[in-house]
C-alpha cells in the first residue's frame, strides 16, 4: 500500500502502539544509525542562511550555474541543429541527383515510345 515506507528503512521502525485501524502498524522516525565523521558538517540547506550577504551569494551561485547550464545546452542545441541541416543538405543533394536522372529517363522513354514524324 506504502511502497517507500519499509520494515526495512533505517530510518523508519515501527511503533510499539498499533494503529487506530488496528490493520497498519504506525512508524516513528528514528535518528540515522550513520553519523557523520567527528569535524565534518552538513552543508547548509538554503532555509539555514541568515545573513543577507549569505543570501545574496547564495542566489549569485544559483544565477551563474544556471547561466552556465544553459550556456551549454544552447552550445548543444546549435551543434544538433548544424549537423540536422547538414544531414537535409546532403539528402537535397541526393534527391537532385536523383530527380535528374528520373527526367533523363523519362526522356529517353519518350523519344523511344513516341512516333517519329517525318
Amino acid at each position: 500500500m506504502y511502497p517507500h515506507f519499509t520494515d526495512e528503512d533505517p530510518e523508519l521502525a515501527p511503533s510499539h502502539m498499533a494503529a487506530a485501524t488496528g490493520d497498519m502498524p504506525a512508524y516513528q522516525i528514528r535518528a540515522p544509525a550513520t553519523a557523520l565523521p567527528q569535524g565534518m558538517m552538513m552543508a547548509a540547506s538554503p532555509g539555514t542562511l541568515h545573513s543577507p550577504q549569505q543570501l545574496a551569494e547564495e542566489a549569485t551561485r544559483k544565477r551563474e550555474l544556471r547561466l552556465m547550464k544553459n550556456r551549454e545546452a544552447a552550445k548543444e542545441c546549435r551543434r544538433r541543429k548544424k549537423e540536422y541541416v547538414k544531414c537535409l543538405e546532403s539528402r537535397v543533394a541526393v534527391l537532385e541527383v536523383q530527380n535528374k536522372k528520373l527526367i533523363e529517363e523519362l526522356e529517353t522513354l519518350k523519344d523511344i515510345c513516341s512516333p517519329k514524324a517525318d
